[in-house]
């Protein structure tokens, strides 16, 4: 069963960092440093809802299923927040500086952002 979770996870983790390089944030970033960065997000988000997650069992040893989850979906909804925010940013950030202000403002882009 963890086998099968693992391999999930990786298969999902590429295909959704495909489908954020080409449909979220329009990015012409390709490659496996991209899918390597965007794994990284991955293992911090697993890290942070897991942190959530101990803590919860260090200040109440046996909380209730409800509790649980409640602090588990918490923490995923802010850890898929974080991520998206670091794959706009940092992942699929754009390279070239040389496009103006004026040219990510266009009419165009302010359509497709919105």
């Amino acid at each position: 069963m963890a086998v099968a979770n693992a391999l999930i996870t990786v298969v999902s983790t590429v295909i959704a960092t495909e489908l954020h390089g080409r449909v979220s944030f329009r990015s012409e970033r390709k490659g496996w440093g991209v899918h390597l960065q965007s794994g990284v997000t991955v293992a911090v988000s697993y890290a942070f809802t897991t942190g959530a997650l101990l803590c919860l069992h260090t200040v109440r040893p046996e909380p209730s299923a409800v509790v649980e989850q409640a602090v588990y979906l918490s923490a995923s909804a802010l850890a898929g927040i974080g991520r998206f925010a670091l794959l706009r940013i940092v992942v699929f950030a754009d390279r070239n500086q040389s496009r103006s202000i004026d040219e990510s403002l266009s009419r165009d882009a302010v359509a497709m952002a919105a």
